[in-house]
């Protein structure tokens, strides 16, 4: 199995275009981030690009992720459309390389994908390689495919209210880093009773407390945010340390509320 180390926290950048986007990389990347996401459906590769060139860190310091859209997904279109992503985000090659979410109705064969998504490692365009939005059976038959050895990771919707466990469980077994979106559930960690409770406890928010939850848990977080107090809350979370009996407790706020369901995703676990 392929293994890579991805930095615990990265820069999630959904939603975020132009000068919002801009700041909020260069604040980052001044407070020690060292880890972008983005995506090809995200429509801001090329600011996220154009930030990273405009900042003194060096570039091979920044692990980059970006995603593959589900309609280029064929083997040469795939190819092709990282090439594009690349040369957008002006780099020669991405850390990390997602497929954004399987192929609806399986309209093109996993072993096709997943097999350019290899061959694009070999190609250079990317050092790494992985998937997002997979059930545990779609994991398993990604593996199980040409290619499939190479992937790293799987990046799946997880925050307190949806724990995923099945999905979770199934990724950490095959040796597989967790890359969880969504890990503040848009903001609704922060009304929550038990977290904002347990928070007082630690001397932190409910927002910190959820990601040194997901921390404990050796998943990988990239929440979103323009806010300098906020990244810098975000990078301090991973300090955290939880008690079990706590950890527990977050485990128990699981009401399997998924945010991100398209018509298009998968019959989820």
């Amino acid at each position: 199995m392929a293994k890579a180390t991805l930095p615990a926290l990265g820069l999630g950048t959904f939603r975020l275009k132009g000068e919002p986007l801009m700041g909020s990389i260069h604040k980052a990347l001044d407070l020690g981030y060292r880890h972008i996401d983005t995506a090809q459906m995200y429509e801001n590769e090329e600011t996220v690009g154009a930030a990273l060139d405009a900042h003194d860190v060096p570039r091979d310091e920044v692990f980059l992720t970006t995603k593959i859209w589900h309609d280029r997904l064929q083997h040469d279109d795939l190819l092709q459309s990282l090439q594009e992503s690349v040369n957008r985000l002006r780099v020669d090659a991405v850390d990390l390389a997602l497929i954004h979410w399987p192929s609806p109705n399986d309209d093109v064969p996993m072993d096709e994908y997943i097999g350019a998504l290899a061959d694009a490692k070999k190609q250079g365009l990317a050092k790494n390689v992985g998937v997002s939005n997979f059930t545990v059976a779609q994991l398993e038959r990604a593996l199980s495919v040409p290619g499939g050895e190479e992937l790293v990771t799987n990046q799946v919707e997880v925050h307190p209210f949806l724990t995923n466990r099945r999905v979770v469980d199934a990724i950490q077994r095959a040796g597989l880093t967790v890359t969880a979106y969504m890990p503040l559930a848009v903001g609704k960690v922060l009304e929550d009773p038990t977290l904002k409770k347990l928070g007082e406890k630690y001397d932190a928010s409910a927002a910190q407390v959820a990601l040194a939850w997901l921390h404990q848990k050796d998943i990988v977080v990239s929440p979103s945010s323009t806010k300098e107090a906020h990244l810098k809350a975000n990078m301090a979370a991973l300090d955290i340390t939880l008690e079990q009996d706590d950890m527990d407790a977050i485990e128990a706020l699981n009401r399997d509320e998924r945010i991100a369901d398209p018509d298009f995703a998968p019959d989820w676990d």
